[in-house]
């Protein structure tokens, strides 16, 4: 499988829109676009943790932290995370967007805008997408990022997450 041909905004160093190409051409090319994923807890502040289908192109396999993907001409951060979380997990969520950052690592640059939400316990995860899943507490989540093998996103998104957990909150923006 190759990765999917969408269309997607070619954005500059600012998160400023340039103009469409499709996504294939973005990553080949190394152009800046822009990717939505969230943080997903349930009720009693769990993480989701999935493992990525093996037949993805993108990093089979690999276990993430974040539910995301990339975000649609004319989307939204949020819009895009909201859609990613009902094709992925098959929950209707509003995702709260916590922040951005121009993200260098994975398979080329985009800017990632993080979102967070509370997400039911049970989901439906997209086969296609995701071969199993599971809940971690934090404890268990910073065990596992060290032992298992996540995507380059998870890693970089989910320190920022928690240093933005531990920021004041007028210090928030």
């Amino acid at each position: 499988m190759s990765i999917v041909d969408e269309l997607v905004e070619r954005v500059d160093d600012q998160d400023r829109v340039l103009g469409v190409v499709s996504r294939r051409q973005a990553v080949r090319e190394g152009w800046l676009h822009r990717v939505a994923v969230t943080v997903c807890r349930d009720a009693g502040g769990r993480i989701i943790v999935t493992r990525r289908s093996e037949r993805l192109s993108r990093f089979p396999e690999l276990h993430e932290v974040v539910v995301g993907g990339a975000v649609g001409v004319g989307e939204s951060y949020e819009q895009a995370a909201a859609r990613e979380l009902t094709e992925e997990l098959g929950v209707r969520v509003r995702p709260r967007l916590l922040f951005t950052f121009l993200n260098r690592s994975g398979l080329s640059p985009h800017w990632l805008g993080v979102h967070e939400a509370v997400v039911p316990d049970a989901v439906t995860a997209d086969p296609d997408e995701i071969a199993w899943y599971g809940w971690l507490t934090e404890p268990e989540l910073r065990s596992a990022l060290l032992k298992w093998r996540f995507t380059p996103d998870s890693h970089e998104a989910f320190s920022r997450y928690l240093a933005f957990r531990l920021r004041p909150r007028n210090a928030r923006s």
